[in-house]
């Protein structure tokens, strides 16, 4: 759960759990755990884990207890529609040993869209509306069937578009903490010459997570190095001290955003 460094700066985490066979198998190309990942930064949440599962009940067990032991939020995307293999709610129900049944105001929300659309709300339809005891609502402007939140899980669509609509939905019900600030690098050499200072600049400045990654761009080798860090004294002094070591060097530098 949330921690501080030395700063008491408080640090709030959390997981995102794909949740889907058609994503594992590469039918589906995920597109939710990008979107989550920047708004939650942008919110002062740190993204410390992201799993995808089968649609197994108890994997989907296993990762939501296991997650939300760890961390301040869970958000699960997938397996929330009308088909006997959307077995989200009541993996979540079983997670927290709850019960589920028929949400009154999810079924009165569906009832009346179905009305309005002209099509038959059937039985499957009606699944959309069973949610697990002492979950909150989460509203779907954009298809009406409901996501839900038990305690600090966020459970909502799979489908884009409706899980965006979801996730800004809730935005407001979450509570950030220090954000994640970052600065990039872009240095004409190969990783390899640069790993060894990178890693005297790592235990220098312990705060700051450092990472290189190679490019390669028309013929030339170049690494991108990034720095990233909630301390943004510790993230400057870091920055501008490798800066000076490869401009001293004569290496081709340039910031990126």
């Amino acid at each position: 759960m949330a921690s501080s460094q030395s700063s008491q700066k408080e640090i709030v985490t959390a997981a995102i759990l794909v949740i889907g066979d058609e994503i594992l198998s590469g039918r589906t190309k995920d597109k939710n755990l990008v979107y989550m990942a920047d708004r939650l930064n942008e919110i002062g949440i740190q993204l410390h884990e992201a799993r995808i599962i089968p649609d197994m009940q108890e994997e989907i067990v296993e990762a939501v207890n296991a997650c939300r032991a760890k961390y301040d939020y869970v958000f699960t995307t997938g397996g929330i529609g009308p088909t006997h293999d959307d077995i989200t709610a009541d993996s979540i129900a079983a997670a927290f040993n709850a019960d589920i049944d028929f949400h009154p105001k999810a079924m009165e929300i569906l009832t009346r869209h179905y009305e309005i659309s002209g099509i038959e709300f059937n039985d499957a339809r009606k699944r959309m509306a069973r949610i697990p005891s002492g979950a909150t609502l989460i509203e779907n402007p954009v298809s009406k069937a409901p996501g839900f939140q038990k305690e600090n899980v966020f459970v909502m669509a799979g489908v884009p578009i409706i899980m965006q609509a979801m996730f800004e939905s809730i935005a407001d019900r979450l509570h950030g903490g220090a954000k994640m600030l970052s600065r990039t690098l872009g240095a004409s050499l190969p990783e390899g010459k640069i790993a060894a200072r990178l890693g005297e600049l790592q235990k220098k400045y312990p705060s700051v997570s450092m990472g290189s990654y190679p490019y390669f761009k028309q013929g030339d080798v170049g690494t991108n190095l990034v720095l990233r860090s909630i301390e943004e004294a510790d993230l400057n002094a870091a920055f501008n001290e490798l800066s000076d070591h490869l401009d001293s060097e004569g290496v081709v530098i340039s910031e990126t955003t």
